[in-house]
């Protein structure tokens, strides 16, 4: 397990698609590899102090690319968007509890 919470919950995205959905109540946030939908919801709960409706998670498979004439492998990313509860919401550009 992660020892950890902000270990497990690693960064916000964003992103045009993150921010228009942030304007629904729906924010995106780079997780752990080893991380689930009730542990993310427990933390994202404790770090911010909201009240969360639903996690969903995505794995995102890292792309071949080519660097300088030789393959590379972008990293694989796993992906949790949260859903908050009507009337709560999330300072990302802020501080944290």
């Amino acid at each position: 397990m992660v020892k950890n919470k902000y270990d497990l919950i690693r960064i916000p995205v964003i992103t045009e698609k993150s921010t228009s959905l942030g304007e629904i109540g729906k924010y995106v946030f780079e997780v752990s590899p080893r991380a689930n939908k009730s542990s993310v919801k427990k933390t994202i709960e404790e770090i911010f102090g909201v009240k969360i409706m639903s996690v969903n998670i995505s794995n995102k498979k890292g792309k071949i690319k080519k660097f300088k004439g030789f393959l590379g492998h972008r990293v694989d990313t796993k992906r949790a968007i949260v859903t908050l509860l009507k009337g709560q919401t999330i300072d990302l550009s802020g501080g944290v509890k």
